[in-house]
């Protein structure tokens, strides 16, 4: 009994093993490290430039780079590292130069149907995906930096891409230059905390069908269209950055068909429109700050049942649109930046409402050109009318305890 529990022990310690790949060592490539591998072992690639065509990981174990070595794919028409097993981490390179098709979707680091994975650390560069996520579950992409050379959308991918996940933790994550920085497309029940997208093609985070998901703290800046969240239910977006989204048909943030969300303690700041709003209900926006923007939120198509409360709105051209006349919005306690009422009691909160939404607000949305008159005496003078006495904008959409000072949370 003793000798077979010594057995046992034995085996169990030695069972993960360790495997030193270095150029000028005995094991020359990580092609041959893991054919000698066994499951839990672990590969030490030292610094240099391999070049070994598609990578396959076809058994649990981890794989770390010293001194960040180079896997190069020389732009040829395949993925670089495929991750085929359970239970991998891959920490610590530099992986570069996927090929670019139209017609397959190559990508640098590819994991397919598979589980409990790491990708940590790493440096994707020049690949067409960086990231490529086919149905796996329970994984963390923590901390890379992906970055493209994206020119047109046709010919690039997107920086992490994931399409039937679940349980995805994907932290500390920077990417730059790719159609789209973020793609989740059928992912359920995953966190985005961290991260920072900016100066792709077209959104910084662009999800549908999406559920139960859950974001934190990233930076959305600089991308072709912001951010685009459809066809998805109880997300919830908290304390993020959406920046300097400019463009004809751009906003820092698109929710449409969304319901049961929460956006709160977010920050809207240099966007042609902070949040652009269609068919979406029961949302809460709450400890919100809409700076800068030439829209604040846009409301259109039939979008019931929200709740506005709580938010900033500061130096925006129109704070609040609505180009249904039904509305059963809720909107109250909010700090306006150009509202010009009073406080007798000095309780903070204005004694008479606020009407946010402009009659130019509707003549800029059917005439474009109009907004050469925008900060006009002739505009100042339709909006201060239609507030007295309201006959184009909703009269129900008003503000009844507009804060005196800033949110502060």
């Amino acid at each position: 009994m003793g000798l077979l529990l010594l057995m046992t022990f034995y085996s169990f310690f030695c069972a993960a093993g360790t495997v030193k790949v270095d150029q000028n060592g005995k094991v020359k490539t990580i092609q041959e490290a893991l054919a000698m591998s066994g499951s839990g072992d672990t590969i030490l690639v030292y610094g240099g430039n391999y070049s070994e065509g598609t990578i396959l990981i076809d058994k649990p174990l981890t794989l770390i780079g010293i001194d960040r070595p180079i896997i190069d794919g020389h732009d040829r028409d395949s993925d670089i590292i495929i991750i085929a097993s359970d239970s991998v981490t891959l920490e610590g390179f530099t992986i570069q130069n996927a090929g670019t098709s139209y017609i397959k979707d190559l990508a640098g680091i590819r994991v397919r149907r598979k589980n409990n994975f790491v990708i940590r650390n790493n440096h994707l560069i020049n690949t067409m995906f960086g990231i490529y996520l086919e149905k796996a579950n329970d994984g963390k992409i923590v901390d890379n930096q992906v970055i493209g050379q994206a020119i047109e959308e046709v010919s690039s991918g997107n920086g992490i891409h994931a399409w039937y996940c679940k349980n995805l933790f994907i932290s500390g994550n920077t990417i730059v230059s790719h159609r789209d920085g973020i793609y989740f497309e059928f992912v359920e029940s995953s966190q985005l905390v961290d991260n920072i997208s900016r100066n792709n093609l077209r959104y910084g985070l662009h999800f549908m069908f999406s559920n139960n998901d859950e974001y934190t703290n990233n930076l959305f800046e600089k991308n072709g269209a912001g951010v685009a969240v459809m066809f998805s239910k109880n997300i919830n977006m908290y304390q993020n950055t959406f920046a300097n989204n400019w463009g004809s048909a751009s906003y820092g943030l698109l929710l449409k068909e969304i319901y049961d969300a929460r956006i709160e303690e977010n920050i809207f700041d240099g966007n042609t429109m902070g949040i652009k709003v269609d068919g979406s209900t029961r949302v809460t926006y709450h400890n919100n700050s809409f700076e800068n923007n030439g829209w604040a939120i846009k409301f259109v198509g039939g979008s019931y049942d929200n709740k506005i409360n709580n938010n900033n709105f500061i130096s925006n051209s129109f704070d609040l649109v609505l180009e249904s006349a039904r509305n059963n919005n809720t909107i109250n306690g909010n700090y306006w930046s150009s509202y010009t009422g009073y406080d007798l009691d000095k309780n903070g909160i204005g004694d008479i409402p606020f009407r946010p939404v402009k009659l130019f607000s509707y003549i800029v949305s059917r005439t474009p050109e109009s907004m050469v008159l925008l900060r006009s005496l002739f505009i100042d003078i339709i909006d201060f009318s239609e507030r007295v006495r309201p006959m184009f904008t909703p009269e129900n959409v008003m503000d009844h305890a507009p804060l005196m000072n800033k949110v502060v949370y």
